[in-house]
């Protein structure tokens, strides 16, 4: 295990599907060596002490083939082509790629999966892709650190939601999931509509993305690339900065199957290069154009068209492996029919914003048939004939160029502002405190940062007098969460920021820690980006999206604040309070609902947006207002930065280890 390098042979990654199932938390992914290899209980995220430290021994030979010796007093499952068998302690069995072993009969399933024709070569054990190989001995004291670190982090956030639970529960009597979005308790007292299709609409349009090896509370409501797309997708429309093709078809084998497959990408040079390469026949590729220098294409979204409708997404993953189950990330969707003929010139704000956005990316147009409409043009007014009239979100997009007149209300901070402004909130928000949440911070100054809340403050309350300029908190992590993260010093890297960025004087006043104790993701460092005006545990509004908080990304004013300069493309969702006087329940992918409206006729519903820590009276006044609980990932108030805390920049030198050994940076 000390050697300079070891081949890989395969990993044993948690079963999703069994472990979802399963009150035993998880297991983290254990890459499997050729020769001996350990698996034990420093692999878990929480003790059991029904798997011993030396749990189960795996030799694996060069050519593929592994021999599991059970360790333990206590027997494990391996399930083989069907079939299942108990090996008890001491003795021996096969497994290969696919097969599946309970670690515990009926708890901790692992499924085996061999490296294929990847990489099946000498790995460097300082590898940025695969963690130290000594981490995986016995009794690696690294790994004991790490397990103690995530348990501690486990048992503070189980007590926090376990209290959510109670007062949640208190009133109606029945248990609801602390992370269900909007809850599930039937509160209804009264109501003539069912309240639980209501809550699943509410609460399902956004979620925290799952995170490999945390527990099953901790990804109770989250959800992986499978949950997204799946079912029968005619046209997938797959826009993002990064692609790892070969890990994506590995993730989601769907993607095979789809007829049409349209990428629109923000990548060059030799990455370019290997996805021309690697991409199936049917795709095509496509990167927007970059008019001004310094700029990307870094929108995160998908467009899946359906024989019943549409499914758009909106979400802060790269379409990466490390992105899609190491980070804290997030995601909006929803799904939308196809327009009845009487309602093909129907417009609403939320399609007005999506084919200006398709417009301004220039894609060349392509022809495809489509069991629905027969022959068609894939460009932006194609997206016209779906009915977006029930969405819950408004579009912010931005798109690169100098945006004067009219257009400069349509990107950028400029469009939040306008839409902002066009909002009454709760007079509780007056001059309430802005959140600034991201994974990169671009070069800034004072008179930006000013212009930038500005924007952020419009909007008025219920009284009709302005809100107020927000006082603006950046949360951000800081060198030690990074140091102590599920990922080591690894996790620095996508938080791609200077020292020179960073550490401006003037920032100081905005840094907040990054607090994750509720949703169990203190350690899943945050790629996910937010932006949000709150008070105590109630929130005005509530925007995900791909804008890190850069000039590029959001624009600057310029030529006496007649002019809009953006560099790159990115999207959002905004989450606003509203006035429901309908529902839709539309599935693209489930049989059993359908397009139908579940508050009673003439009723009124004024949603409220919460934290999943809201501790209010949902009692009061049941029939006027819909409780909607936003799974906003760190805490609230945030807390400022201690004396010793210091925010993460990735290009200076760190020799303090972090919990695999490793030093930042790795090489040199």
């Amino acid at each position: 295990m000390a050697s300079a390098s070891r081949v890989r042979v395969g990993t044993l990654v948690p079963h999703a599907k069994e472990n979802a199932g399963s009150n035993n938390g998880s297991v983290s992914s254990i890459p499997i060596f050729e020769g001996s290899n350990v698996v034990g209980r420093n692999h878990l995220v929480i003790v059991d002490k029904r798997i011993s430290r030396k749990h189960l021994s795996l030799h694996a030979s060069a050519d593929g083939t592994i021999e599991v010796v059970v360790e333990g007093p206590n027997p494990i499952i391996v399930r083989s082509e069907g079939q299942s068998r108990k090996v008890c302690t001491k003795e021996r069995a096969k497994i290969a790629n696919g097969d599946v072993l309970e670690l515990i009969p009926g708890d901790y399933f692992v499924k085996y999966m061999d490296v294929g024709d990847e990489h099946r070569s000498s790995i460097p054990m300082n590898s940025t892709d695969l963690k130290k190989g000594k981490r995986h001995i016995d009794e690696d004291s690294t790994a004991v650190k790490r397990n103690r670190q995530i348990m501690e982090d486990e048992a503070l956030a189980r007590t926090l939601q376990e209290s959510f639970a109670e007062e949640s529960t208190s009133a109606s009597g029945q248990t609801s999931s602390p992370l269900d979005g909007a809850g599930s308790s039937d509160r209804s007292n009264g109501r003539t509509h069912s309240v639980g299709h209501l809550e699943d609409v509410l609460s399902l349009t956004f979620r925290l993305m799952r995170v490999q090896g945390l527990p099953s509370w901790a990804n109770a409501s989250s959800v992986t690339i499978q949950d997204v797309i799946q079912g029968e997708v005619l046209l997938a429309v797959l826009s993002n900065y990064m692609v790892d093709i070969d890990w994506l078809l590995t993730a989601c084998p769907s993607l095979r199957k789809i007829p049409h497959v349209f990428v629109i990408h923000g990548q060059d040079g030799a990455s370019l290069e290997l996805l021309k390469m690697l991409k199936p026949s049917n795709w095509i590729l496509h990167k927007p154009p970059l008019p001004i220098s310094f700029g990307t294409h870094h929108s995160k979204a998908m467009l899946l068209v359906y024989p019943k409708g549409i499914r758009v997404v909106v979400h802060t993953a790269n379409l990466i492996h490390v992105d899609w189950n190491n980070k804290t990330q997030g995601l909006w969707m929803q799904d939308f029919p196809w327009k009845d003929a009487k309602d093909v010139t129907k417009k609403s704000p939320f399609e007005n914003d999506l084919v200006d956005y398709l417009s301004a990316l220039k894609w060349p147009e392509f022809r495809i048939s489509l069991p629905v409409v027969g022959d068609v043009s894939i460009n932006a007014a194609f997206f016209r004939k779906f009915d977006y009239s029930s969405s819950m979100v408004r579009l912010i997009g931005s798109v690169p160029g100098y945006h004067v007149g009219p257009n400069i209300k349509k990107w950028g901070h400029m469009k939040l502002r306008t839409v902002l402004e066009e909002c009454m909130f709760e007079k509780q928000f007056c001059k309430s405190p802005l959140i600034y949440q991201f994974s990169s911070l671009g070069s800034l100054d004072e008179k930006w940062m000013s212009e930038f809340a500005y924007s952020l403050s419009a909007g008025k309350s219920d009284d009709g007098s302005p809100l107020g300029i927000g006082k603006p908190l950046i949360i951000w992590p800081t060198v030690e969460d990074v140091r102590c993260s599920i990922e080591g010093y690894a996790a620095g890297s996508c938080i791609p920021s200077p020292q020179k960025n960073v550490e401006k004087d003037f920032l100081r006043k905005y840094w907040t820690r990054w607090k994750a104790d509720h949703v169990g993701r203190c350690r899943a460092m945050p790629h996910i980006k937010t932006f949000t005006r709150y008070n105590g545990q109630d929130i005005a509004w509530f925007l995900l999206t791909s804008s890190n908080l850069s000039k590029a990304a959001w624009g600057a004013l310029q030529k006496n604040n007649s002019q809009l300069m953006i560099r790159s493309y990115e999207l959002g969702v905004l989450f606003l309070p509203q006035i429901l006087q309908s529902v839709p329940q539309f599935s693209c992918t489930e049989k059993n609902r359908s397009n139908m409206d579940i508050i009673a006729p003439g009723e009124k519903i004024r949603t409220k947006l919460v934290t999943l820590c809201w501790k209010g009276d949902e009692e009061k006044d049941r029939s006027a207002e819909e409780i909607v609980r936003l799974p906003v990932p760190y805490q609230l108030p945030p807390e400022p930065y201690r004396p010793e805390d210091v925010p993460w920049s990735w290009d200076r030198r760190y020799t303090k280890k972090d919990v695999y050994g490793s030093v930042w940076p790795r090489h040199g």
